[in-house]
């Protein structure tokens, strides 16, 4: 799979709307035939940063999604809400899904 994590710094008078501000998009993506999942939270530390993560099941989802028309869109409407360019950190894995944290395992008696 291509995992990708990315942050958005969103201008103040606009964090508080900007999941409706990426609705659209959010949905459109989460609807590709390659999507695994397309989720965005919101930093506890920073109210105006939001962090994507983001994977696609190989290479060629990936690159459908970004030539497809909502992502050609996206780059037109969403860069006018930033403060400054994301930042990314892409990786290819051998994996198609989450692994549990055994490291803090839920059991319970």
């Amino acid at each position: 799979m291509i995992f990708i994590t990315a942050k958005f710094k969103v201008q103040p008078e606009h964090a508080d709307n900007w999941p409706a501000i990426t609705a659209d998009f959010t949905a459109a993506t989460r609807a590709e035939p390659g999507c695994l999942w397309f989720d965005w939270s919101r930093s506890i530390d920073d109210p105006t940063e939001y962090v994507l993560a983001e994977a696609f099941t190989d290479d060629d989802a990936a690159g459908a999604h970004v030539n497809s028309p909502h992502f050609k869109s996206a780059q037109q409407t969403l860069p006018p809400h930033l403060v400054e360019t994301p930042r990314i950190v892409n990786f290819k894995l051998d994996q198609s899904t989450w692994s549990e944290l055994g490291e803090l395992a839920v059991t319970h008696d």
